[in-house]
């Protein structure tokens, strides 16, 4: 998911140097979702490793 978060990044970034405002601002928003949801299952994982799991082993 970060990957694909990169990938709309830079499609973003290089609309933005070409001029196609439209694009940029919609593969920037793309990017900042993946990125954001890649951050919040990175968050549940790491407390549910810290918690749930640790007992189960």
């Amino acid at each position: 998911m970060v990957k694909w978060a990169f990938i709309f990044l830079a499609i973003g970034i290089v609309a933005a140097i070409l001029g196609f405002t439209g694009i940029a601002g919609a593969s920037f928003a793309v990017a900042k979702i993946l990125a954001f949801v890649a951050i919040a299952i990175f968050i549940i994982l790491v407390a549910l490793g810290l918690t749930i799991f640790k007992k189960a082993v």
